[in-house]
């Protein structure tokens, strides 16, 4: 499990070197215009939505560490050749591979800790992934703003370079890994749709289904908004500087950071389904602060304090998210279905990070009052949603710290003979 998380948070350090620097890279650096930059990032997003669907089924065929290691080669691949793309079909091409590589390491990295972790281990489990993914971008955007120069093209082949060199590292620390088997599934899941469930089977699990329209209207609702619609609303209505949205953006990070193991000790002793409830309630609150920073009649830096908050409002509910909704997926998963589930939510995540910027963006930049009232009904949304799976679930699905507080069954069965060995 080490070598997982440390392979994970090391990918996410290469990421954050180049993904706040890519539409600057093509559009200026390599003077491609900001319409090949637009579709450089919409090829980006439509690479995984193609191959996200084929993933799932390969993970569960052969298993998640050949699909992660012929993944991190194809990103690394793609990274390398974006450093040095200077031309509309090399940067198209290369955002391509980097967009489909890159798409397929989540799930094949959380069927890894699904197979290595137990029901009760995985909330933790995937909340530290969380935690050092957020560090590892974090740090790696620092670091490559203190490298970037967009007046030379080579520091941007450095930072591709480092990139590439990250996916490389994580298919070395992952390849080392020997899975166990998944022995954590025996008994605590049901068999039903193993054998050539495939799609059918997962859209007639009708808690899974459920599960992914909340994931839609959480992604959509936050992640979807963060670079597009917030921003562009918080430039226009509510006047904030652009370098404001990078301190909006650090602040959202520092709660995550600062928050996820605090917040864990919360989540692990309650239901899963409330503790999402409890997020969309957060969310609302998060969107009633960006109104009145675009929407009030306070001094600018009332606006500017707003602001910074609603990032950093954002970041809690995040923190809480973590180890929830991930660790829920893998514990609705028939056996062998695990990676078929984890790719699923993935595209659907996709899906809303393609729609978010979308619909967002437009609204955020002109229909400032309809933009604030449709986000804070769909984090009203995620609550009722969250509310409505609950009542879909077993109780060791919603809480699994049930499980452990179950009494052994092994020792119950021993107490007997150490009592006639004593009589002996």
């Amino acid at each position: 499990m080490r070598r997982i998380q440390a392979g994970s948070a090391l990918s996410a350090f290469g990421l954050g070197f180049t993904v706040p620097y890519l539409y600057v890279y093509v559009a200026q650096v390599r003077d491609l215009g900001a319409a090949t930059a637009g579709i450089v990032l919409a090829v980006f997003a439509m690479a995984a939505l193609v191959v996200l669907p084929f993933s799932g089924r390969t993970i569960d065929r052969r298993g998640p560490v050949p699909v992660l290691l012929v993944a991190s080669v194809v990103a690394a691949v793609g990274a390398v050749a974006m450093g040095f793309a200077s031309s509309v079909p090399a940067a198209v091409a290369a955002a391509a591979l980097l967009g489909a590589g890159t798409a397929v390491l989540q799930p094949a990295l959380a069927t890894m800790i699904v197979w290595c972790s137990t029901p009760v281990g995985r909330t933790r489990a995937f909340a530290t992934q969380f935690f050092l993914q957020n560090l590892g971008l974090g740090v790696g955007g620092l670091i490559g703003g203190l490298l970037v120069d967009t007046s030379r093209p080579g520091s941007f082949i450095l930072l591709f370079s480092i990139e590439a060199a990250m996916f490389l590292v994580l298919a070395a620390v992952v390849g080392t890994v020997r899975m166990p088997g998944s022995p954590a599934f025996r008994g605590t899941r049901p068999s039903e749709g193993g054998k050539g469930g495939g799609v059918r089977a997962l859209l007639g699990h009708k808690a899974m289904v459920q599960l992914c329209v909340l994931g839609f209207v959480l992604f959509f609702a936050c992640y979807g908004q963060f670079e597009s619609g917030l921003a562009a609303y918080g430039t226009e209505a509510a006047g904030i500087e652009p370098s404001t949205l990078g301190i909006a953006l650090a602040a959202n990070t520092a709660v995550i950071v600062a928050a996820q193991f605090l917040v864990l000790k919360f989540v692990e002793r309650r239901k899963r389904t409330r503790v999402i409830a409890a997020v969309g309630l957060i969310w609302t609150v998060a969107w009633l602060i960006a109104g009145y920073a675009g929407l009030g009649h306070g001094s600018q830096a009332m606006a500017t304090a707003a602001f910074v908050s609603t990032y950093a409002l954002f970041g809690l509910g995040e923190a809480m998210l973590s180890p929830t909704v991930a660790p829920l997926v893998a514990d609705l998963a028939p056996e062998s279905m695990v990676g078929q589930y984890n790719s699923a939510f993935a595209l659907v995540k996709q899906l809303a990070l393609a729609v978010g910027p979308a619909v967002g963006g437009p609204m955020g930049a002109a229909l400032h009052g309809p933009y604030i009232v449709t986000f804070v009904l769909f984090s009203l949304g995620i609550t009722f949603l969250a509310v409505r799976l609950g009542r879909q679930l077993t109780p060791e699905q919603n809480q699994p710290s049930l499980t452990a507080a179950k009494p052994s069954k092994v020792v119950a069965r021993h107490q007997p003979e150490r009592k006639v060995e004593a009589a002996a």
